[in-house]
């Protein structure tokens, strides 16, 4: 039996660059070099067909330690809720009013990046809070 020993998380969306810049900013990932033999990403994205412009973009953490994440464009929209989404974890090790106080301090740090803020999970111990990206797909700060 092989093991996995890496793996991309896949978005579907509307504004793949878009979408890779805002979770940039969220994670600390960067946005890789252009594929060699192109100066930049609009070289590169005007080498492309017409229809394949804007089609994808990916980033990735530059430590080398998260996963790549993979934006593809894709024609229909958001419907329902996501199936799987990621945990931004920003509160490991802490609980109580200093956990929530640092998931506080991190979802106001998101909001004016165009996340929003759906609702806040918390039992006096535990918290988490439900947000969406600018695509309205969910992740929670956790």
């Amino acid at each position: 039996m092989s093991v996995i020993k890496q793996f991309q998380v896949t978005f579907d969306c509307a504004e793949p660059e878009r979408l890779a810049r805002f979770w940039c900013e969220v994670l600390g990932y960067v946005v890789p070099s252009p594929p060699s033999g192109f100066a930049t990403w609009e070289e590169y994205d005007r080498s492309q067909a017409p229809e394949d412009r804007d089609s994808w973009f990916a980033c990735v953490d530059p430590s080398g330690v998260g996963p790549r994440l993979y934006f593809q464009r894709v024609p229909e929209g958001k419907v329902v809720k996501n199936r799987v989404h990621l945990d931004v974890r920003v509160g490991t090790g802490l609980v109580g009013e200093e956990r929530l106080a640092k998931l506080e301090a991190e979802c106001a740090r998101l909001l004016p990046l165009g996340a929003e803020r759906v609702r806040l999970l918390y039992d006096g111990h535990d918290s988490c809070i439900v947000m969406q990206d600018i695509e309205g797909n969910e992740f929670c700060l956790d």
